[in-house]
């Protein structure tokens, strides 16, 4: 049994970022999120979607496997339950499952399960042939105590060591475009942390002399935050500075368009996947799903996607959408549950694309989700721990949840005032102690830099925390949903 890590000790080392992935990754949260059919027949372990590396010519399954939420001793998840060990038994039943029915690429990274996943992803696979298998792995270097080129390599050999492999198949320069906290406490903006983290200290050159060398099949980074990093990025690939293999981004059916409309400081993944489908740039793909958010929308936008495919899942709407896209390499979602593996292979095996008018429906549903304004977050917990004790992502699902299910009250008019009133105050203390609550927002913004999703997350809380007061003292905020 590994040793554990206190939690407080290891976001030090990795600049705040959780074992769960973020908005970085995709998955969905909770057993139930997915809304899998009565109907559940074992998927085929012959029909995997492939799709073709143009770089090294591997065919790579459309479905990648996330290992950043792994199940833990005791059911669930490790995001929920990060003190808890990971149940190795259940990831290597859950991986032999995948490699069984045509998964073949497994995403990790040394921030992952509080710094457990990389290892336990070895275990489970070096059970298998290499051959059987791709692993992705990253750069996590988030904390400016790992800025330098020798930690940074560090993180690299340990990345090699604790996978159990010679050679990494992709690796990402991980989150480019995202602020971080400097050594002397300033939080720097996403450019100044993307030269700060690869380039002052020479790691890009060092990892493009590692593919040089074998040690690296495929290079290429994860976006998030400031689009002038990944448009540098993108300009650096084209003059031939630095090739980039791949590059994994945010692309769901909500984010294709409204991704800057929910917020301005984020990027519509249509642009994302356009620029690299233009330069032929392979694209991984991380929240299909948005954090579970479009495996779990209001009933009636259920019923809208039920009368079109009654046997089909909300969940594998999204999950067709990500896929459809040429130039889309893999879709990764993170698994915790087996029952969650066996829908998304069944969506994957084999893919069904989205047709014209379905895609049309999409942008549709995507409007529906959009007027509903809740507040992106898809709890990565990027933002976590917050020095102040505040529990930010149990407070934004909360008060998305009241929107989702009818229960934020709008007019004291209403007859339904009263109901939603109790509902969403009671639930809020059921949900968030006290002493975790949005009120206690100092508003110092250590939080905001760490967002992928760039949520002005002191901001939000300020307004929930009025509407709350406001609902303590029998009153409404006027726009409290805007």
């Amino acid at each position: 049994m590994s040793k554990k890590i206190d939690r407080r000790d290891f976001l030090k080392i990795f600049g705040g970022a959780t074992a769960a992935s973020s908005a970085v990754l995709s998955a969905c949260t909770g057993r139930n999120a997915q809304q899998t059919t009565a109907d559940q027949q074992e998927p085929p372990t012959d029909q995997m979607t492939l799709r073709r590396n143009p770089h090294t010519g591997d065919q790579v399954s459309l479905l990648g496997y996330g290992m950043m939420r792994l199940p833990v001793v005791g059911g669930g998840a490790g995001r929920e339950h990060p003190e808890a060990d990971i149940d190795q038994d259940m990831v290597n039943r859950q991986v032999d499952y995948a490699i069984e029915h045509g998964v073949n690429l497994f995403d990790t990274s040394p921030a992952y399960c509080q710094g457990r996943s990389e290892r336990a992803t070895g275990i489970a696979l070096s059970r298998h042939k290499r051959s059987e298998y791709f692993v992705s792995t990253k750069l996590s270097n988030f904390s400016a105590a790992t800025w330098s080129l020798s930690a940074s390599q560090e993180m690299f050999h340990n990345s090699l060591k604790n996978l159990q492999v010679d050679y990494v198949d992709y690796l990402l320069l991980h989150c480019c475009g995202l602020g971080a906290e400097g050594a002397d406490g300033r939080q720097l903006s996403g450019m100044e942390a993307f030269y700060a983290r690869f380039v002052d200290n020479h790691l890009i050159d060092w990892l493009s002399q590692q593919r040089e060398a074998g040690k690296i099949r495929n290079l290429g980074f994860s976006y998030h935050g400031d689009v002038e990093v990944f448009n540098l990025l993108l300009r650096w690939h084209d003059e031939g500075r630095y090739h980039f293999d791949f590059v994994l981004i945010e692309l769901n059916y909500l984010d294709w368009n409204f991704a800057d409309e929910i917020n301005p400081r984020n990027t519509d993944a249509v642009y994302l996947y356009n620029e690299l489908h233009n330069r032929g740039i392979p694209a991984l793909v991380m929240e299909p799903l948005l954090g579970g958010r479009l495996a779990n929308v209001p009933d009636p936008i259920v019923a809208k996607m039920k009368e079109r495919r009654p046997e089909d899942s909300v969940a594998s709407w999204a999950f067709r959408f990500a896929g459809t896209h040429e130039g889309v390499l893999s879709v990764l979602s993170g698994m915790t549950y087996m029952e969650h593996l066996r829908e998304n292979i069944r969506t994957y095996a084999p893919l069904q694309p989205i047709t014209q008018e379905e895609d049309d429906f999409l942008m549709e549903i995507a409007r529906d989700i959009y007027d509903l304004k809740t507040i992106p977050c898809n709890e990565c917990q990027y933002c976590m721990p917050c020095p102040y004790g505040i529990n930010i992502p149990a407070i934004f699902v909360h008060y998305n949840r009241m929107i989702k299910e009818g229960n934020l009250p709008h007019s004291r008019r209403s007859e339904e005032y009263e109901r939603q009133r109790k509902s969403f105050l009671v639930g809020y203390d059921r949900s968030v102690p006290r002493l975790r609550q949005a009120d206690h927002c100092v508003g110092c913004g250590r939080c905001v830099s760490h967002c992928p999703q760039r949520i002005a997350i002191p901001a939000e809380l300020h307004r929930i925390d009025t509407f709350v007061e406001n609902l303590k003292r029998n009153g409404l905020v006027p726009d409290c949903t805007q």
